[in-house]
């Protein structure tokens, strides 16, 4: 009977340890940044519209960005964490730099913040060279 008593315990305790583990995988997988290549990002934009951030320094901002860039957050001088909590939290984001590290900073930050639809497009360059519109 101890024995048949321990065996239960000893299932009923790995069971719940199993459904904790996947919780966490769960949470792991919606805190991803989600990128996109720059023909991605024009076919997503296409299918679901959203705000473009800029999130480079205004001397990169100012000798290029793309066309239908909505904002202008710099990530390294504060001022994109500052804007954070001006920013509807239901909106889609696409977020771009010159390589795509601050970016994906960036869109870590405004997931951390309770954000779920945010997209690192990447890099500038690669943006405009996959066709995406571009001004000075």
């Amino acid at each position: 009977m101890i024995q048949r008593t321990f065996v239960i315990f000893a299932l009923v305790i790995s069971g719940i340890l199993l459904i904790q583990a996947c919780g966490e995988g769960e949470q792991q997988t919606q805190t991803e940044v989600k990128e996109l290549t720059g023909k991605q990002f024009q076919q997503q934009k296409e299918q679901q519209a959203g705000v473009i951030i800029d999130v480079r320094t205004q001397e990169e901002y100012d000798n290029g960005h793309l066309a239908e860039v909505d904002r202008h957050y710099n990530l390294l001088n504060g001022d994109f964490e500052a804007q954070l909590d001006s920013l509807e939290k239901d909106e889609t984001y696409y977020l771009y730099c010159r390589s795509g590290n601050r970016s994906e900073k960036a869109a870590k930050l405004m997931i951390d913040q309770g954000f779920e639809k945010v997209y690192n497009i990447g890099g500038f360059q690669d943006l405009v060279d996959a066709g995406v519109e571009s001004k000075k």
